[in-house]
């Protein structure tokens, strides 16, 4: 059920939750693949890995090479594999819970919650770090701290923590955890066994140094994107500029987004916790350190959802006879709910654009994305005009042809410069414009054959 759910997002909604899933990952790597693609200031500066986009490049690179490159494929092919990845990370939720000492049946049913839980479906099929990341993380976690896993499995884990690092910074905590926990089961041992914790630090040295050597590659200095983040983030604190919440915004939002699974797998949690207290307080300096950070926004605790319902199970364990028959429905009616209510769900409930709280957090932009899409297979087309800020738009990701894009944020030179542009359709209706095609209150309209006048001073920079 959760991967239908993933699926049908995947293939149905164009929309977009914010502008990072088209800019930090699939534009930067159009851009790799085709040559051309709108650049965030990140990838002008450097504040961000090229991991996440060259993977997407990789898998772009691959379909074009068997004639597969469009983006009316490329695009929800995307999509579809980040829905398998939010599948699979159910998967890890399970490897979690059993390597933190979960039954089987506990483990399946805190997985069953993640895979079933609606900001985990929701958020799943969007191309954006913190979906990313949570798989290695959570696997990296499951094989890295299973006490019966041996060496092998440990220095697995450790490097699938590396790489949810390369693919988001703030994953660093749960190889500091890891460190920690190690350290842990080091002094409570008899023998005082401090060779795992050795080579599990040894591996994550050496991560840190591929990260590190990764970014001198591609951004022409060791740990640019580390350091360009951290100073915008932490130092100069410019990311407030997009809004500041208070302490308690995760737990509300958590709350709001699933409110009948969020409250039984606290309760759950709460019996969990003593079976696996490194994993718990782990868990909690990740919520808490999020909750420090004044801009926040509720997909930054995506991978917190795995390691919560994996206590969640091991809180199942701690019932007894029919006690535990009412926890195993407790969590796995209020999840089959969530997945049920998952078309109700609003950018409110989300945590999100406060003005438009009670927005439905669906399709937003999306007929302006499937429009871009109708645009770039105009073979007369030498320019276009959105109405909308092209932040809020799937940018050339969308519309696959390399000519100039203008929109909000960057208004045209003459009305000669392009002879498409897609606008409110009945003010097109009441203006005569030719309408080509048209989604929801939206037209793609076109204004005369070309060719437009060339823009010399055009810029690929998002503006």
């Amino acid at each position: 059920m959760g991967l239908l759910l993933r699926g049908y997002l995947a293939l149905t909604d164009a929309g977009i939750y914010w502008p990072d899933e088209i800019y930090q990952s699939l534009e930067p790597a159009h851009r790799l693949v085709f040559g051309y693609g709108l650049l965030p200031w990140e990838f002008v500066e450097g504040a961000r890995s090229w991991a996440l986009p060259g993977l997407v490049a990789g898998v772009w690179e691959v379909l074009r090479a068997v004639g597969l490159g469009t983006s009316r494929v490329a695009v929800p092919a995307l999509k579809l594999l980040f829905a398998l990845v939010g599948v699979a990370t159910a998967g890890a939720t399970w490897r979690l819970a059993r390597a933190s000492g979960a039954s089987p049946l506990g483990a399946a049913v805190g997985a069953c919650a993640f895979a079933l839980a609606a900001p985990a479906i929701y958020f799943a099929p969007r191309a954006m770090s913190e979906t990313a990341c949570a798989l290695p993380a959570t696997l990296g976690l499951a094989l890295a701290l299973d006490p019966k896993g041996g060496r092998t499995r440990r220095l697995t884990g450790a490097a699938l923590l590396v790489v949810s690092v390369f693919l988001r910074l703030q994953c660093g905590l749960f190889c500091a955890g890891l460190l920690a926990i190690l350290a842990g089961r080091a002094l409570r041992s008899a023998e005082r066994r401090w060779r795992p914790l050795a080579e599990t630090t040894a591996v994550l040295a050496v991560g840190a140094l591929l990260f590190g050597l990764f970014d001198r590659l591609t951004w022409g200095s060791w740990f640019h994107s580390a350091r360009v983040y951290m100073r915008f983030n932490l130092v100069e604190g410019k990311a407030s500029a997009w809004g500041t919440e208070g302490a308690l915004y995760y737990v509300t939002h958590l709350f709001t987004s699933m409110p009948l699974l969020s409250v039984a797998a606290l309760a759950l949690v709460c019996l969990g916790a003593a079976r696996a207290k490194g994993l718990t307080l782990l868990a909690l300096a990740f919520l808490l350190l999020h909750s420090a950070i004044p801009h926040k926004e509720l997909r930054f605790v995506f991978p917190l959802l795995p390691l919560g319902f994996a206590l969640a199970g091991l809180g199942v364990d701690r019932l007894t006879g029919r006690a535990r028959r009412w926890g195993v429905l407790a969590l796995a009616i209020p999840a089959v709910c969530s997945a049920a209510s998952l078309h109700r769900l609003t950018f409110g409930d989300l945590g999100a654009y406060p003005g438009r709280g009670g927005t439905s957090a669906f399709d937003d932009f999306g007929a302006i994305n499937r429009l871009l899409l109708q645009a770039g297979a105009q073979p007369a087309l030498c320019g276009l005009f959105v109405s909308a800020h092209l932040a809020w738009t799937g940018g050339d990701t969308y519309l696959h042809r390399e000519v100039p894009l203008y929109g909000g944020g960057r208004p045209p030179p003459s009305a000669r410069s392009f002879n498409y542009a897609i606008v409110d359709a009945a003010r097109a209706a009441t203006a005569g414009m030719h309408a080509v095609a048209r989604d929801g209150t939206f037209a793609l309209v076109k204004r005369f054959d070309g060719p437009c006048e060339p823009d010399p001073s055009y810029s690929w920079r998002l503006p």
